[in-house]
């Protein structure tokens, strides 16, 4: 499950309710609160690492609350989009477009010549989306604390390749944002993904109590 940072607290108290009273124990990628029924919780640090070391729990909520500037890029096969975000606010973006085809036209071309021609838009497409994520995100480079990537994988991959972005990938951290066509308004919605949580809770089995 993903939860909010807002939210963390409110569900902490709930696990607690649901389970008993826990203890906390953690490192600097997860932090497990395990409860007194036998109950399981593994908060994954967004951003990592934590600084280790107890309280768990109120170092683990405030580093998960606290405002980042996040580069966010989300490319998909002819469409794209850069932003850089202070918290969950977008404070500078571009978003563009470009055709490639996606089957012949009837009666068109041979399938070699068609896939000549359908490779050289994609290669315009990534160097169209490499030259806005550089754009948007390297005025940003020096206060940026992670760049997250989203879209599709393949097309991603294609981007990472580029050495030119190679100081932003070096910053990339999880996780990878699956987004329909990159929007303004998809972009816009990405620190619903790239701030939230990640919960594993595992239950108790019947009948079982919990234990060290």
């Amino acid at each position: 499950m993903a939860v909010a940072p807002g939210r963390m607290n409110r569900w902490i108290d709930g696990f607690a309710d649901r389970h008993g009273a826990f203890e906390a124990s953690g490192d600097g990628l997860v932090v497990r609160l395990r409860a007194e029924d036998g109950a399981l919780a593994e908060m994954h640090v967004p951003f990592p690492p934590l600084t280790q070391g107890p309280p768990f729990v109120s170092r683990f909520v405030a580093h998960a609350q606290r405002d980042r500037r996040v580069g966010v890029v989300l490319v998909r096969l002819g469409g794209y989009a850069a932003g850089v975000f202070q918290g969950s606010e977008l404070v500078a973006s571009k978003v563009g477009s470009r055709l490639v085809q996606g089957r012949t036209a009837a009666g068109g071309w041979s399938q070699q010549r068609f896939a000549r021609r359908r490779a050289l838009q994609a290669n315009q497409a990534f160097e169209a989306a490499a030259e806005t994520a550089l754009r948007v995100l390297t005025p940003h480079l020096d206060g940026l604390e992670a760049v997250v990537f989203g879209g599709d994988r393949k097309a991603a991959d294609a981007l990472r390749a580029d050495r030119r972005l190679a100081p932003l990938v070096a910053l990339e951290v999880e996780p990878f944002l699956v987004v329909p066509d990159p929007r303004l308004a998809v972009l816009k919605e990405a620190p619903e993904q790239f701030r939230a949580v990640r919960i594993r809770v595992v239950d108790p089995e019947p009948g079982s109590r919990g234990g060290p």
